[in-house]
């Protein structure tokens, strides 16, 4: 029963179409599966997102200060530069509301969580990720001493002198293509601070500590409670003003017959002062 259904529908397929038509259709059924299938695969990243964003911390905290500084434009072709990193453009529409609340800059939908906002931009905006050859940042991370930043159990363990040495060449290469020596003093200059900053610390021992130079200057703990203490005692004072003023009007303007009173008694007391020595 089966095979003469087969039959029947392939003869009335053979006279509606002509059989040419039949397989361009089939090839194009065939083509719209393979593209419905292909994004899933297409956008398969294998680049970690969160040292990704450790990478892209490190430089803006303790280089691009001093990029800054010297007015220096960094080219495309630098790896450090904020377009080859995959991720950026996600994390330019992170939105943290509140401590417990991030919400997503494409779609405003809110998460408790940055790393629920993270899974929600894997699975609803994975396909506006760059994921062309060269963006991940992450790779970047021996030599940016990202597991410094994230105080891994890597950074405390034994030093590894051929895991080292390929870090510092990483590191020396992005000095070089970032910063060539021959692109003028101001590239010089950050040449010879990035390989301070960065490279010198990829050495067995490790005696030298990372960023040397320091970074982007952050406020005090205790600049901040002073300013926060300021805010909050500066009502109180205005208040104490505003109810010490009200105090001293409303006082005076009580007095004020009285004080009138013992300036007509004195005036009285001296006039008959003057009646009974005229002389004086």
């Amino acid at each position: 029963m089966g095979r003469n259904t087969q039959i029947f529908t392939s003869i009335f397929l053979l006279l509606l179409f002509s059989p040419q038509e039949i397989l361009i259709q089939g090839f194009e059924d065939s083509a719209s599966r393979t593209l419905k299938q292909e994004p899933g695969r297409a956008h398969e990243v294998h680049c970690s997102r969160e040292r990704s964003r450790t990478a892209w911390g490190v430089i803006e905290e303790y280089l691009m200060p001093f990029v800054e500084q010297e007015q220096y434009e960094i080219s495309s072709k630098c790896r450090l530069h904020p377009d080859n990193d995959m991720f950026r453009d996600q994390e330019q529409h992170k939105i943290h509301v509140d401590i417990n609340e991030w919400r997503c800059g494409y779609c405003k939908k809110s998460f408790r969580a940055e790393k629920f906002l993270d899974q929600h931009f894997d699975n609803r905006h994975n396909n506006l990720l760059n994921v062309s050859h060269g963006k991940c940042l992450a790779d970047l991370c021996g030599a940016l001493h990202c597991d410094f930043m994230m105080n891994s159990k890597s950074s405390r363990s034994k030093c590894n002198p051929a895991a080292v040495a390929k870090n510092r060449h990483l590191c020396e290469s992005l000095a070089n293509r970032c910063f060539p020596i021959n692109q003028g003093s101001s590239a010089s200059r950050l040449h010879e601070l990035f390989l301070r900053q960065f490279c010198d610390a990829h050495k067995c021992p490790r005696k030298s500590q990372p960023f040397p130079k320091g970074g982007r200057k952050q406020p005090s703990v205790f600049y901040l409670a002073i300013s926060i203490l300021t805010l909050m005692l500066l009502p109180i004072f205005y208040l104490i003003v505003y109810l010490y003023q009200r105090y001293v009007s409303s006082t005076s303007i009580s007095n004020f017959p009285s004080f009138c009173e013992n300036l007509i008694i004195v005036y009285e007391f001296s006039q008959r002062n003057e009646r009974r020595n005229p002389r004086a």
